[in-house]
C-alpha cells in the first residue's frame, strides 16, 4: 500500500494519472506496461521532495504532529533586475515541524533547531530516526529547507547564500517557531547541524549569541579557503558558479573568509560540542581542527571529541549503528545539560 502511494505521488508531479489496479491475464498472454516518463535535475528532486514529505508523516506521526509550514525571510542577495515587479519581496521559504505528542503544553518547553547539510540538499527522512531520538526526550524540533535546498525548484536552488542569507532562513525559521507556539521556551533553544549544517549552526551562535542556549556543531564546514584548496575542481566550481558566490578564492579570498566560521570564533558566547573524525573523507580533519585551535586561541570554553578512524567517515555518527548511537547520546547529554526536557 505505501509503495502505491509513492507511486502515484511520482506520477501526478510528472503530470500523468495513475493506472488503475490490471485486471488478472492469462499467462501465456502478459501484457507489457510502459515505465513512467524519465525524470531527471531538478523535475527528479521535487519529486522525491514530494514523496519525502509524506514519509515524514509515515515515520513520526505516531510520536509527534509533523507539519510543513512557509514563512518569509530576508529577500534573495542578488536580484538580476531590481525593477521588476515583486524584485525586492522578502522570499519564501519552507521548513518541516515536529511537536511530541507527549508533552505537556502547560509548561514551558525546549525547542531545536536542526539544520541539514549540503551545499546544495535538503532535510530528508532518512534523518527520521535521529529526529525520533530527540522527539523522544521530549523536544520541539524545526528544521528549514533554507535558500539553496534542493526539491523547490530551479529557482529556489539558484538563490543559495552559502554562508549568508540562508543563514537568516534558519534563524528566522527559530522566531516562527516561538512565535506559533507560546509553551516553548526562548530560553531554551539549542541549534544543531552537521557538515554545512554544522557551518549554519556557528555561524548562527557567532550572529546570535543570546539567542541560544547550546549548540552541537557536527563535522562542521569550518574554514572554506582550506575546503576549496583541498577538494575537486568540480566541487570548486559550484561556488563561483554565477549564481553562488561568483569569483573562485583567488579571485575574492575575503568574500571566502567572511563567509567561513573560523573568521568569527572571538564571537562565541553559546555552550558548545564539535565533533570530528579522523577519517572524513568530505571535511577532513585538518579543517575541524584548524576551528578548534583558533577557539582555543581566543580561549573559548567549548567541548570537543576528534573521534579516530570511526566507521562511516563523513557520516559516522548519523549512521544507526552502536558506534553512532553512543556518539549521539554524547551530544544528547551535552544538550540536555542546558535545554533541560521535561521527559
Amino acid at each position: 500500500m505505501r509503495t502505491l502511494i509513492l507511486f502515484t505521488i511520482m506520477l501526478r508531479m510528472l503530470g500523468q494519472t495513475p493506472p488503475p489496479e490490471p485486471a488478472p491475464r492469462p499467462p501465456a498472454a502478459p501484457q507489457p506496461v510502459a515505465p513512467p516518463a524519465p525524470v531527471q535535475g531538478i523535475q527528479n528532486d521535487q519529486v522525491l521532495k514530494a514523496i519525502d514529505d509524506l514519509e515524514w508523516r509515515l515515520k513520526l506521526s505516531d510520536i509527534a504532529e509533523v507539519d510543513k509550514v512557509a514563512y518569509t525571510s530576508l529577500p534573495p542577495a542578488r536580484v538580476p533586475n531590481r525593477t521588476a515587479p515583486g524584485a525586492g519581496n522578502p522570499l519564501i521559504v519552507h521548513a518541516y515541524t515536529f511537536i511530541p505528542k507527549k508533552i505537556d503544553r502547560a509548561k514551558k518547553q525546549p525547542l531545536i533547531v536542526m539544520i541539514h547539510g549540503g551545499v546544495h540538499s535538503n532535510f530528508t527522512s532518512e534523518s527520521a530516526h535521529v529526529v525520533r531520538e530527540l522527539i523522544e526526550q521530549g523536544y520541539s524540533i524545526i528544521s528549514t529547507d533554507y535558500r539553496g535546498s534542493t526539491g523547490y525548484g530551479q529557482s529556489y536552488y539558484q538563490q543559495i547564500d552559502y554562508g549568508g542569507r540562508e543563514v537568516d532562513d534558519v534563524y528566522i525559521g527559530k522566531d516562527w517557531m516561538l512565535e506559533h507556539y507560546s509553551f516553548l521556551d526562548p530560553k531554551r533553544v539549542g541549534i544543531i547541524g552537521w557538515s554545512h549544517g554544522g557551518l549554519i549552526t556557528l555561524m548562527n551562535i557567532f550572529q546570535h549569541p543570546e539567542a541560544f542556549a547550546v549548540a552541537y556543531a557536527g563535522v562542521p564546514v569550518s574554514d572554506l579557503v582550506l575546503r576549496l584548496g583541498y577538494q575537486t575542481e568540480g566541487y570548486r566550481a559550484q561556488y563561483s558558479a554565477p549564481y553562488h558566490i561568483g569569483k573562485s578564492v583567488r579571485e575574492d579570498i575575503k568574500e571566502y573568509e567572511r563567509r567561513s566560521p573560523i573568521t568569527h570564533v572571538s564571537k562565541l558566547q553559546t555552550p558548545l560540542l564539535v565533533h570530528t573524525n579522523t577519517n572524513d573523507e568530505d571535511v577532513n580533519v585538518l579543517e575541524v581542527e584548524r576551528l578548534i585551535t583558533a577557539l582555543k586561541a581566543e580561549g573559548k570554553k567549548f567541548e570537543y571529541k576528534i573521534y579516530q578512524d570511526a566507521p562511516g567517515g563523513h557520516m559516522f555518527n548519523r549512521l544507526d549503528t552502536k558506534l553512532a548511537r553512543e556518539s549521539r547520546e554524547e551530544v544528547y547529554q551535552f544538550l540536555a545539560k542546558y535545554l533541560k526536557p521535561s521527559t
